[in-house]
C-alpha cells in the first residue's frame, strides 16, 4: 500500500470519528438546549406570598425565580470557560472527586460536547422566542387559541426562521470544534495527520483542511436551502 493510500484511509477514519462527536453533540445538544431556554425564562416564583412583606429583603427575595437564576448562572459558566477545559474536567473529575473513573475518552469528549453546545443553543431558542412580540400571543387569545396552540402555530415558525442563521454558524463551528477531542488522545483527523507530519510528511496536515472545508460547504448549502425555503413568512 502506498503512501498516499495509507494517509487517506487514515485521515478518513479520523474524520469519521469527528463525524461521530459532531451528529451525537447536535443530536443531544438540539433538545437539550430548548429544555436550558425554558428554564432560563421560567418565571416561577415560589417565595411570591412574600411580596406584601415590610421587611425589604423579604420582598426582594419574593421576585426571585430560581430556577430562571440557576440556569442563566450554568450558562455563563459554560459559555465563560474554554471547551477544553470542560473536556478535561468531565473526563478526569469524576474519577478524583467521585472515585468514579471515566471508562471511555470518546464518552467524556461527547458529554462535554453536547453540555457545551447545548448552552449556546439555549441563548440563540431563548432570544428567538423572547424575540416575538407579545402582541402576537394576545392575538391569539382573542381568537380563542391556547398558549400551547398559540406558540406551536404562530410563534415556532417565527422562532425557527429567525434562528436558522444563527444555529448555522454554531452548527459550522461545531464541525471544526471536533478537531479539540485530540486533546484527550481521541484518533481524529488532525491527531491523525500528526502522526504522518513526524514521519516527515506536511502533505496530510494540509490535506485536513479538504474535509473541513468540503463538509462546511455541504452545511453552508444546506443551511441557504433552509433559509429560502422559510422566506414564506417575512415578519
Amino acid at each position: 500500500m502506498s503512501t498516499f493510500e495509507k494517509a487517506f484511509r487514515s485521515l478518513t477514519e479520523g474524520f469519521g470519528e469527528n463525524c461521530i462527536i459532531f451528529a451525537v453533540t447536535l443530536l443531544a445538544a438540539i433538545p437539550l438546549g430548548l429544555i436550558i431556554a425554558f428554564g432560563s425564562m421560567s418565571k416561577w416564583r415560589p417565595f411570591r406570598f412574600f411580596e406584601r412583606s415590610k421587611k425589604r429583603l423579604l420582598r426582594a427575595i419574593s421576585h426571585v425565580a430560581p430556577i430562571r437564576w440557576l440556569t442563566r448562572t450554568f450558562v455563563w459558566i459554560i459559555r465563560g470557560t474554554p471547551l477544553m477545559l470542560q473536556i478535561f474536567v468531565v473526563l478526569y473529575a469524576p474519577g478524583l472527586l467521585l472515585d468514579i473513573p471515566m471508562r471511555s475518552r470518546m464518552t467524556a469528549v461527547l458529554i462535554a460536547f453536547a453540555v457545551n453546545y447545548a448552552a449556546y443553543f439555549s441563548e440563540i431558542y431563548r432570544g428567538g422566542i423572547e424575540g416575538i412580540s407579545k402582541g402576537q400571543y394576545e392575538a391569539c387569545q382573542v381568537l380563542g387559541m391556547t398558549k400551547a396552540q398559540a406558540f406551536f402555530r404562530v410563534v415556532l415558525p417565527q422562532v425557527v426562521k429567525r434562528i436558522i442563521p444563527p444555529m448555522g454558524n454554531e452548527i459550522i463551528t461545531l464541525v471544526k470544534d471536533t478537531s479539540l477531542a485530540r486533546v484527550v488522545a481521541v484518533s481524529e483527523i488532525i491527531m491523525c495527520a500528526e502522526r504522518f507530519t513526524k514521519q516527515g510528511l506536511i502533505g496530510p496536515l494540509f490535506s485536513t483542511a479538504i474535509y473541513f472545508l468540503a463538509f462546511n460547504g455541504i452545511l453552508t448549502l444546506l443551511f441557504g436551502y433552509i433559509e429560502k425555503k422559510l422566506n414564506y413568512y417575512r415578519g
